[in-house]
């Protein structure tokens, strides 16, 4: 460490990875595995990240339950999950190497339930055609991450927790490290890296219902922008189904897709199995029929053999079911509280207590409803995004020269909507490409140092909402563009509401500009929101902007004035770039799909 100017602390790393939830520990692993001196920053203390809150499980087709499973099948639901907008090539890769990282896992002390016989237990989760989600109850993200981090840290490499990153640092064409302050103290600080991953998670935060934690600000997704790389797909967001709708203190907290696999059911106010009507035609041949059906599909699973049934309606995919919950409400059909009913009571409460710890244990300390007894009431809540950081598949780089990313911050696996499970498996396998990626990088080319210029502005940016005087409060204006995100540009959108939403983003832009914040640096809250504000406006103008422009309705993007989908937008994915100060939104084509992978999708 040393001091440039007695001014900020200085770090050197071959490769910095921010982000420090499953994709950022498997790159940092992958990273120092291959000689790298790497180097961990996370907003929050080690092991608080975002992943630790997946719970139902990690899809890899390791066929413990259903021995006809395998990776083809495994890339076939992803492609018509993602309604054929996926990046082919990330899809074929994760479903390949999946099994490979869930043993690797398993391997490296990772506790999972068992089959009868010993091997990994597989539940079904929604659009896959196959029970393939290893899982560890309902906890199963907790897992992954004490087990990842366990492993890093005795790995030797150097971990900077409670720092915030508000810049990248650039030379021409080429990211060369990243400028951030310490929560803790306010000071600034710099990191020279020869190559940057960001694994920084997703944009939840901008809306006002969400399953996600506070870290989830868009932080990777702004920094690529305003450092040159192009976003893709940022008009996929994904809504969950479940979430919690009452009591409002714990509005959109994750009800697992879990308590579904094990044999939820979902019911309106009139106590109407509804889901049987809102199956895709396509693949309304993959569901149950009657309810006798469906249990039979989950007993079987639940016994560990396989079943001639159909599959339950709920484990539909998340953007059907999202939007089939959003009607009933709507046309006055919900719950008590705004949501349906899910309800699991049918099952021994003693299995359900098994299966479903957490899920227990939420509702009777936060709700007051025992599980075993009774139904929950859940609606909607927003989830993931699909879109992030364009990358190349094999290595994760993105288009802009020594910057990676890989988990929710990158775009192009997922497509149109993403299956239940596959992030947890994204983040193993794109953490450790983009780790072997970016150490391969940092070994080619020598290190530069950042220039006079850019770190007395980015100094000018940390210290500029204590110099304003009767400025906006961000607070109030993170609650304005959290109403404007959930009313404009959510589940269901019109040109007429997302043109309103730019209109206000841009309103709200202008406000972040004069963001007032009083007080001490260290542990300043108000002033930690300022930069995570400018994060969030970026990622919302990008949403908004690409769902204006696609005129049409796919997985979780759905246009009331463009319902259906479009054959000219199949093959096109969305592209968000930088242009002085303005976003540019334009369009480009997918890569053609080899014809034996073709194959696999088209009977």
């Amino acid at each position: 460490m040393s001091r440039a100017r007695d001014q900020y602390e200085t770090h050197a790393h071959d490769v910095l990875v921010i982000g420090a939830g499953g994709a950022g520990l498997r790159a940092a692993i992958e990273a120092q595995a291959a000689g790298a001196s790497v180097g961990l920053v996370c907003k929050s203390l080690l092991g608080k990240a975002h992943t630790v809150m997946a719970e139902g499980g990690v899809a890899a087709a390791l066929a413990n339950v259903a021995t006809d499973d395998s990776w083809r099948t495994h890339f076939r639901d992803t492609m018509l999950g993602g309604k054929m907008l996926n990046n082919w090539r990330m899809a074929q890769i994760h479903a390949q190497e999946a099994p490979d990282r869930v043993r690797e896992l398993e391997r490296w002390g990772a506790v999972f339930d068992r089959t009868r016989d010993g091997r990994i237990l597989q539940r079904p989760f929604g659009g896959h055609s196959h029970p393939r989600l290893a899982h560890v109850g309902d906890r199963t993200g907790l897992e992954m991450i004490r087990t990842l981090q366990d492993r890093a840290v005795a790995s030797g490499l150097a971990v900077y927790m409670e720092c915030t990153i508000t810049r990248l640092l650039t030379d021409g064409d080429r990211v060369i490290g990243a400028i951030g302050y310490w929560r803790t103290t306010g000071d600034m600080v710099v990191f020279r890296a020869k190559a940057v991953v960001l694994a920084t998670g997703g944009i939840g935060r901008a809306y006002q219902v969400t399953s996600n934690s506070w870290e989830y600000s868009g932080d990777g997704h702004a920094l690529a922008y305003e450092a040159g790389a192009e976003l893709i797909d940022m008009e996929f967001v994904q809504f969950h189904p479940t979430g919690m709708v009452w009591p409002p203190g714990v509005r959109g907290l994750l009800v697992t897709e879990a308590v579904r696999g094990e044999g939820g059911i979902l019911r309106n106010n009139e106590n109407d199995r509804f889901m049987w009507r809102y199956l895709p035609d396509e693949r309304r041949h993959e569901y149950a029929e009657t309810d006798s059906e469906a249990s039979r599909w989950v007993e079987a699973l639940r016994e560990g053999r396989q079943t001639d049934a159909r599959q339950p309606p709920e484990l539909s995919t998340r953007d059907n079911v999202s939007r089939a919950i959003y009607t009933e409400v709507r046309e006055g059909r919900g719950s008590e509280h705004g949501g349906v009913y899910l309800d699991i009571s049918y099952l021994p409460p003693e299995l359900v207590r098994r299966k479903l710890p957490s899920m227990y244990e939420q509702f009777r300390e936060l709700a007051g409803v025992d599980i075993t007894t009774g139904p929950m009431e859940i609606g909607p809540t927003c989830h993931y995004v699909m879109g992030g950081v364009r990358v190349d598949a094999e290595t994760g780089a993105s288009t802009r020269t020594g910057l990676f990313a890989a988990g929710e911050v990158a775009g192009g696996m997922h497509g149109a909507n993403r299956l239940g499970g596959n992030s947890l498996s994204d983040l193993l396998v794109f953490g450790q490409r983009a780790g072997v990626g970016a150490a391969a990088f940092a070994k080619e080319v020598a290190p530069d140092k950042p220039g006079s210029g850019e770190l007395a502005l980015a100094g000018t940016e940390l210290a500029a909402p204590f110099d304003h005087h009767s400025g906006t409060n961000p607070y109030r204006l993170h609650a304005e563009l959290q109403a404007t995100m959930q009313s404009l540009v959510g589940i269901f959108r019109t040109a007429e509401d997302l043109e309103t939403a730019i209109e206000r983003l841009g309103e709200l832009r202008a406000k972040w500009a004069t963001i007032e914040v009083s007080g001490p640096r260290a542990y300043n809250p108000g002033w930690n929101l300022t930069f995570e504000l400018k994060n969030m406006l970026i990622c919302s103008e990008a949403v908004a902007r690409s769902a204006l422009q696609r005129t049409e309705s796919r997985g979780a993007h759905s246009r009331i004035d463009h319902p259906d989908p479009d054959p000219a937008w199949a093959k096109r994915n969305s592209v968000v770039s930088r242009d002085g100060d303005q976003m540019r939104v334009g369009h480009s084509r997918l890569p053609e799909m080899p014809a034996e992978l073709r194959e696999l999708i088209t009977p």
